[in-house]
C-alpha cells in the first residue's frame, strides 16, 4: 500500500474512532512517519460538553476524563497501525492543545538511538538550527526537572518537529511514579512544561519558521518524554 493510501485510510479510521467514543470526531487528522515514528495531528477537536466545561475553566476535568479513554482507545489504535503499516508501535504519546481544540498522537515503533539517526535520510535528521534548539529545549527541561540525558529529534516533514527526551525524571517525581500517582504527576507535568514550551520566544527564530503548536507528553516507566512542534511551512 502507497504512503498516501496509509495516510489517507489511518486517519479516516482515527477520526471515526473519536467520534464514536467522545461524540464528535476531528474536524481534520494529518498523518505523518518515517518507519519507526508517526504523528497523527487533529484539528478542530471539541465535543459541544467539552466546550462548555472550557468554558468554565474546567481543563483538568477535560484532561482526566480523556486520559481514560485514551486508556481504552489506544490498543486498539496499536492493533490498527500493525495491521495497515506493519509498524509494531511500543510507545504512543498524545497531548492535548484544548484552546487550539487541537490534539496530537505519538507513536514510536522501534528504539529510536543516535547511531539509528545516521543510517535516515538526512533531511529527516538535519535541519536548520537543531542544535540550538536541543540547547533550548536543556535550558526548558532543567527549569522544570532536569536536563535530559539525551536529546533526539525527527523533522518527519516540513509541518511536524519531533524532540525526544530521555533521561529526565528527578528523584521526586520516580518516588511518586513508585506510588502510583501517574494521573497527578501527568497533569502537574503537562501544566507546567507546556507553559514554559508556550512562553519560549525563541523557537521561532531558531527554526525560522512559525510555531502553531506545541504537545508534550511523557512515558514514566522508560523515563522518555515526546515534544513535538507543529510548524508552518516555509515559502
Amino acid at each position: 500500500m502507497e504512503k498516501k493510501q496509509v495516510q489517507t485510510e489511518l486517519a479516516g479510521y482515527i477520526g471515526r474512532t473519536l467520534r464514536e467514543n467522545f461524540g464528535k470526531g476531528p474536524e481534520s487528522v494529518f498523518v505523518s512517519y518515517n518507519h519507526s515514528v508517526m504523528t497523527i495531528y487533529l484539528r478542530n477537536f471539541m465535543s459541544p460538553s467539552e466546550m462548555v466545561l472550557l468554558g468554565q475553566h474546567q481543563e483538568i476535568m477535560i484532561q482526566t476524563t480523556r486520559d481514560l479513554l485514551m486508556q481504552i482507545l489506544i490498543p486498539e489504535f496499536k492493533a490498527y497501525i500493525k495491521i495497515l503499516t506493519g509498524m509494531e508501535v511500543n510507545e504512543f504519546y498524545y497531548d492535548w492543545g484544548l484552546h487550539n481544540k487541537s490534539g496530537l498522537f505519538v507513536c514510536i515503533g522501534s528504539s529510536t538511538t543516535s547511531a539509528e539517526s545516521e543510517n535516515e535520510n538526512d533531511k529527516t535528521y538535519m535541519f536548520h538550527g537543531k542544535e540550538t534548539l536541543h540547547q533550548e529545549i536543556n535550558k526548558i527541561s532543567l527549569q522544570a526537572e532536569k536536563t535530559p540525558e539525551e536529546v533526539l529529534s525527527y523533522l518527519l516533514n516540513e509541518r511536524t518537529l519531533v524532540v525526544i527526551r530521555n533521561g529526565i525524571l528527578v528523584p521526586i517525581e520516580k518516588e511518586l511514579i513508585r506510588l502510583g500517582n501517574f494521573e497527578a504527576l501527568r497533569l502537574a507535568k503537562r501544566n507546567l512544561e507546556k507553559r514554559l514550551l508556550h512562553n519560549s520566544g525563541n523557537f521561532e527564530s531558531i527554526l525560522q519558521t512559525k510555531v502553531n503548536d506545541i504537545f508534550v507528553d511523557w512515558d514514566f516507566y522508560r523515563d522518555k518524554s515526546v515534544i513535538v512542534l507543529i510548524l508552518s511551512p516555509t515559502a
